[in-house]
């Protein structure tokens, strides 16, 4: 049900033809039936191959793109969204909260979450969701006796860690650091007895007694793969705690390899991925996410 040849040159197109939220919308793709994804910035973004995939595996008339949008887009993004060919949209950073305010209605997961990654238009209505939290949450399945009752130091406390917060209280978590560049800015969230702020001149000295820890931000992130919210001289804390990185390009980052260079269980951002794109691509057409496919097609490009 695949083509490869056409999928390779999708994946060509959107590597090096990087559209504009206005450059798009002036684009033939545009008058097609669509599905997109938006943020700033999204050239590292694999989504687009792997929907394209699915798509065309059930024989969809439509197509997935990747559109740069900047904040001086967001004027014309809410008459954009009610376009007749616009069937839905993934959010990725830095929009995931901004676009809640042009939603008519935000499912209570994302609302508690306070942070949409997945828009659908149901009945002419834009309807927001968070698939971040059960894509984060699949691959620790297996590591659940080990996290139980324990506790997770976070990096970052953007939109993906208000959904990684809120996986792990479900997931039975009892503490959970956020490491931030402003620790002292006014948290997020209310549950303040098991959920702290700290600085990154602190996480050390938690690490100890760590089940997981997370980085949710974009360091490491192609093309500055060099980068990790660890420096070198911190990276043996991370030796007795699973290391889940959600940066998924490249497979392996920095702050994972420092991890396995010290002997910690490693989790990379691949499978996060595939399991949110998964349950978004359900949301839009009511069908199961051929897995399968996706995986072959993202390893097949990833490992080239």
């Amino acid at each position: 049900m695949r083509n490869a040849h056409s999928l390779v040159r999708i994946f060509f197109i959107y590597i090096f033809h990087l559209m504009t939220l206005s450059s798009f919308k002036q684009s033939q793709q545009a008058q097609k039936p669509h599905y997109l994804l938006f943020g700033n910035p999204i050239e590292h973004s694999w989504s687009p191959l792997m929907h394209n995939t699915a798509l065309q595996y059930y024989g969809i008339d439509a197509r997935y793109h990747a559109v740069e949008l900047k904040n001086k887009g967001l004027n014309s993004l809410a008459a954009y969204l009610n376009s007749e060919t616009f069937l839905g949209a993934n959010i990725t950073v830095p929009y995931k909260q901004i676009i809640i305010d042009y939603l008519d209605k935000v499912d209570s997961t994302a609302r508690d979450i306070g942070a949409v990654n997945t828009i659908a238009k149901q009945n002419y209505k834009l309807q927001g969701y968070n698939t971040d939290c059960a894509g984060f949450l699949a691959p620790l399945e297996e590591y659940s006796w080990e996290l139980d009752n324990g506790r997770a130091i976070i990096f970052g406390t953007g939109g993906a860690s208000r959904a990684i917060v809120a996986g792990l209280k479900d997931f039975g978590m009892q503490e959970i650091y956020l490491v931030s560049r402003n620790p002292n800015n006014k948290s997020p969230f209310t549950d303040l007895n098991r959920i702290r702020t700290i600085s990154y001149d602190e996480w050390t000295s938690y690490a100890g007694d760590t089940a997981l820890i997370v980085n949710a931000t974009p360091l490491g992130m192609h093309p500055n793969v060099g980068q990790s919210p660890v420096r070198e001289s911190e990276k043996e804390s991370l030796d007795n705690s699973i290391c889940y990185d959600i940066v998924y390009n490249p497979m392996e980052t920095t702050f994972l390899k420092q991890a396995k260079s010290v002997g910690a269980a490693t989790i990379g951002g691949l499978e996060m991925l595939i399991q949110q794109g998964s349950e978004s691509f359900k949301i839009w057409t009511g069908r199961p996410f051929p897995i399968e496919e996706v995986k072959a097609r993202l390893h097949e490009e990833l490992t080239n």
